[in-house]
């Protein structure tokens, strides 16, 4: 009974009518929204756009040959690629402030040891995806455009469209970035139960080709950029490994510890 009370107590007042639930969904959407706009005015005025784009440009500039440069192959892509760019930067910036308002609406409904499982992940899952963007960025690009300029003939003079770099960029910085959230996968796996843990551990040497077989598929096809995304994939699918083990220690209903509990 006691039990009984306490869940009650947890949840009293989280029940809310569907229009109320709607409403508050509105609210959140408008704070994420303001969040951005308020990032994108600022990043606007400093650096501003092309600025950004220069930013994102070094690793591939400072490979180039000397005196070759990006080229525009559309009339309008000077002013939409810069645009593009801010709003990517603009979104990355405001996404602490976009999950928090996500947390903010799921969590009333929670219990107390569900708490305990998802603000943790929303809030690793979102420092594993920046670290991804940051290790594509940092080491990886230069790595990748030193290889395929090391491939070029003297006869070639490199002159990259911003159109397809800005693509190209978006498709690495996503691909590193969800390869980084492996171990969020394997704990959510693990702690909803849809396979256990010794499971997982025997599906390491499946899992380990599986992480090449998406480098192969996703990154360029040089060796360097393939091992990058690979390599990692295969450590974090280890780290997830022990992760779960103590989420799932952490994180068990109040029922599942009293059954656990030794019997007087």
């Amino acid at each position: 009974m006691a039990d009984d009370q306490s869940k009650d107590d947890e949840l009293a007042g989280t029940e809310q009518p569907f229009v109320q639930h709607l409403m508050e969904l509105r609210d959140r959407l408008v704070k994420s929204m303001i969040a951005m706009a308020i990032v994108t005015a600022v990043l606007s005025l400093y650096p501003g756009p092309a600025a950004l784009y220069d930013i994102l440009a070094a690793p591939l500039v400072a490979h180039l040959p000397k005196g070759a440069t990006l080229i525009a192959t559309s009339v309008i892509s000077p002013f939409m690629v810069p645009l593009k760019i801010m709003l990517m930067a603009a979104f990355l910036v405001a996404l602490p402030v976009i999950l928090y308002q996500a947390w903010a609406f799921v969590a009333p409904g929670l219990y107390t040891h569900e708490k305990k499982l998802v603000l943790p992940l929303v809030i690793s899952s979102s420092i594993l995806f920046f670290i991804g963007v940051a290790f594509c960025y940092f080491f990886v690009f230069g790595q990748v455009f030193a290889f395929i300029q090391s491939f070029a003939p003297k006869s070639i003079t490199a002159a990259p469209d911003i159109e397809a770099y800005l693509s190209f960029v978006m498709t690495m910085f996503l691909a590193f970035g969800l390869a980084f959230e492996v171990p969020i996968v394997v704990i959510v796996l693990a702690r909803m139960g849809i396979v256990s843990v010794q499971k997982l551990k025997e599906f390491r040497g499946y899992f380990v080709v599986l992480a090449f077989i998406i480098a192969a598929i996703v990154t360029p096809p040089d060796v360097v950029s393939q091992l990058a995304l690979a390599i990692p994939m295969v450590l974090l699918y280890e780290l997830g490994l022990w992760a779960a083990q103590i989420f799932i220690k952490h994180t068990k209903a109040p029922e599942a510890e009293d059954a656990e509990a030794p019997q007087a």
